[in-house]
């Protein structure tokens, strides 16, 4: 028995934000002292590194659970089944609804509570919950699907990721350019046929790790000194996933037993796209094969990094054939892949 993807949906916020709307904000080092570049300079080499040039935020009115909804209820239109059909609905972030203009994030009930109740859901063995997993959470969601569904404790389940990153920045943080908004689902059932999730891995790195994604004060020592917000180690954070990932990624593929000349694309998180283009170069290094073209699909220029919400956003995306060059077909083997807040890496071998 295989698990297999029936149904994908998004949601993208319609306000756009591009590298302009940070003209005038004030950044800061951790020391709090003005950087020395102008923001101008600062915006045009967050573009040559993360390739970041626009970026969306939700409405004022949405929070993550109403972005998520919409994801849901588009992939449950995509797959044409009955959502009381759904065994488990597992919502992967990070911060929870945080309201426009508050800094409170609100968790109780869980996030995939409220959606399974706006989608009207009378099932009660309908089991929603969490995840907290860092950028991975979506992939880890699916991890837990599949295992539910070959267990025989599911037969069908909802998994979405959503983030209002936006909502968790330090103004004042040049790496708060970076971070976005937005929603992807996926729903799987289990199938009889050859097509699916062939392998897994999942791997926490936190001895020494940790906290390379964290929660700090803002550079503005004056600005809401208890109120705290997403940092990252940027370097560190480069270095892990460069050394960690593609290796990640091998014993994956070597697990499903698929050949890398088998590999069709490469769906990984939308995090930087220079250090994706490395992880994914020296992926390939390891089998000695050279880099095939267009194998690793990329929405960041458009987008920005909107955590659990990219890869799935991006597998609706592909799907709905809305981006020229990358299509996936019939029998097309597939690696996904993350990393993040942990720190964590997982991924998982599809067969279409």
């Amino acid at each position: 028995m295989m698990t297999r993807i029936i149904g994908v949906g998004n949601y993208i916020p319609s306000e756009t934000i591009t590298n302009l709307f940070f003209d005038k904000h004030v950044f800061l080092n951790k020391e709090g002292v003005l950087l020395k570049e102008n923001n101008a300079s600062i915006t045009d080499k967050l573009k040559k590194i993360t390739g970041i040039e626009e970026r969306r935020y939700a409405s004022s009115t949405q929070v993550t659970s109403d972005l998520g909804l919409i994801a849901a209820q588009a992939a449950i239109e995509n797959a044409g089944i009955d959502p009381e059909t759904l065994d488990y609905i597992i919502f992967a972030h990070n911060f929870g609804d945080v309201r426009f203009g508050t800094v409170q994030s609100d968790t109780v009930p869980c996030l995939a509570a409220r959606v399974k109740h706006l989608l009207g859901i009378r099932n009660n063995f309908c089991v929603a919950y969490d995840v907290l997993f860092g950028c991975p959470g979506w992939i880890e969601g699916m991890i837990q699907a599949n295992a539910f569904i070959k267990a025989g404790i599911a037969k069908r389940c909802l998994v979405i990721g959503a983030e209002t990153l936006s909502r968790v920045v330090d103004i004042h943080d040049r790496d708060s350019m970076i971070y976005a908004d937005g929603a992807g689902a996926a729903i799987l059932e289990n199938s009889t046929d050859d097509s699916g999730i062939k392998s897994h891995l999942s791997a926490s790195y936190t001895l020494t790790e940790k906290d390379y994604l964290y929660f700090g004060k803002s550079y503005n020592n004056e600005r809401c000194p208890d109120t705290k917000y997403i940092k990252m180690d940027g370097r560190k954070i480069y270095e892990f996933a460069l050394s960690n990932v593609p290796d990640a990624m091998k014993k994956c593929l070597d697990n499903s037993g698929y050949t890398i000349d088998q590999l069709d694309k490469i769906i990984i998180h939308q995090a930087n796209e220079k250090m994706d283009e490395a992880i994914v170069n020296r992926f390939y290094q390891l089998y000695n094969t050279p880099l095939p073209e267009n194998i690793m699909p990329m929405v960041i220029h458009k987008l920005g990094n909107s955590s659990v919400a990219t890869i799935p956003t991006l597998l609706t995306m592909i799907l709905n054939g809305e981006l020229e060059q990358h299509e996936i077909k019939k029998d097309d083997i597939v690696l996904f892949a993350s990393v993040g807040a942990g720190m964590n890496i997982n991924a998982f071998v599809y067969k279409f």
